[in-house]
């Protein structure tokens, strides 16, 4: 009967076989034994990543609809979805009212247990009617063992709203009907039933991984580095500064008076120095074309200068040119219309005279008289 009963168990109930001893343990062999489940938990969340992929992936879709991420857990599971929750605003910029977490027993639940809190099943649908759960959102309930009343009545109010649902656990059987399961198997903890252990720290892991994907998918996240940050304290604030260092690569003093003038949004920051960047190169732009149109003009300016000139003393030439030639012509007229010597009587250079056809070949009778003189004699 009692290993009948012990079967029906979640495994997160169950004793592990190396528990039995722990008392009798120095510390430091009782710490190194308890450490050896960080590492099963380690190993728990990574065969978990692909169903975790195609949470974050549905719970990334709701918020860009305007939806909302809503965790319910009660205990430490509670605790953890709280934890969660608040980190997501300061972190990612994200407004509080986006990520949600319903806990058992109320906020005092945070500080203190709140014994039955985890079985009360009215309270969990009443604090999701509360919520105003609705077809936009992902409601994610976490229980190690996926038996705990209140998380089990909460994920089936929210699918009757039309909600999609997840559930995060560490034992395989868990059968709540859900849209998404992420199974971390843990398996029994060293101090048996105690999930604020090993099961604890799977969960803490997939919690942190599914928020940071889902708002490093949104665009939260630029370089390795917090664009939506909220700087509300000095640590923060420096951080900022450093942020919009790296990403927009100015100096401290320029990245802390973005900042300042950006109301300390990291954003609009890094938007603002690439926008003044553009501006800058523009204006460079813009000056090196000016001052290429510039040249260009002037090159122009002084090619046309260059071939009117050329042109205008081809002119010259040809001018110059022209007023030779009609020189020569008015030359060549005046000699031909100039008076020979009468009766042929003339002389030209040389003792020659030019006969009246102008031939120059005739000799005057002066010479030919002496010629028929000296044939008489």
């Amino acid at each position: 009967m009692r290993a009948r009963r012990e079967r029906q168990l979640p495994v997160t109930e169950a004793p592990h076989p190396r528990g039995s001893d722990l008392e009798r343990l120095p510390a430091g062999r009782l710490l190194a034994r308890l450490h050896a489940g960080d590492r099963e938990a380690v190993r728990a969340v990574g065969q978990a990543l692909p169903s975790l992929a195609s949470l974050a992936r549905a719970v990334a879709d709701a918020l860009r609809a305007g939806g909302r991420l809503v965790y319910a857990g009660a205990g430490t599971s509670g605790r953890l979805g709280a934890l969660d929750a608040a980190e997501c605003p300061p972190t990612f910029g994200v407004s509080p009212s986006r990520v949600v977490a319903l806990v058992a027993g109320g906020p005092r639940a945070l500080r203190r247990a709140v014994e039955g809190a985890e079985d009360d099943a009215a309270a969990a649908r009443a604090a999701v009617r509360r919520t105003r759960v609705g077809p936009r959102d992902v409601v994610v309930g976490i229980s190690a063992s996926g038996r705990t009343p209140f998380v089990v009545a909460a994920l089936a109010e929210a699918r009757r709203r039309g909600a999609r649902t997840a559930l995060v656990t560490s034992s395989p059987g868990a059968g709540a009907p859900v849209d998404h399961r992420v199974v971390l198997a843990t398996g029994p903890e060293l101090v048996a039933g105690s999930t604020r252990m090993k099961a604890g720290t799977a969960a803490k892991m997939a919690l942190g991984l599914l928020s940071t994907t889902v708002f490093v998918s949104l665009g939260a996240v630029r370089g390795g580095r917090m664009v939506d940050l909220r700087p509300t304290n000095a640590k923060l604030r420096d951080r900022a500064v450093r942020n919009v260092v790296a990403l927009a690569g100015v100096d401290a003093r320029a990245a802390r008076a973005l900042l300042e003038r950006c109301r300390w949004s990291v954003r609009r920051a890094v938007e603002a120095a690439a926008g003044a960047g553009s501006r800058s190169r523009s204006r460079a732009s813009s000056a090196r074309s000016s001052a290429e149109s510039r040249a260009s003009a002037e090159s122009r300016s002084s090619a046309e200068s260059r071939a009117r000139a050329e042109s205008r003393s081809s002119a010259e030439s040809r001018s110059s040119a022209e007023s030779r030639a009609r020189a020569r012509s008015r030359a060549l007229k005046g000699s031909s219309l100039s008076p020979r010597g009468a009766g042929g009587e003339g002389r030209g250079e040389g003792g020659r005279s030019r006969s009246p056809s102008g031939t120059g070949t005739g000799r005057g009778p002066r010479a030919t008289g002496r010629g028929s003189r000296g044939r008489a004699r």
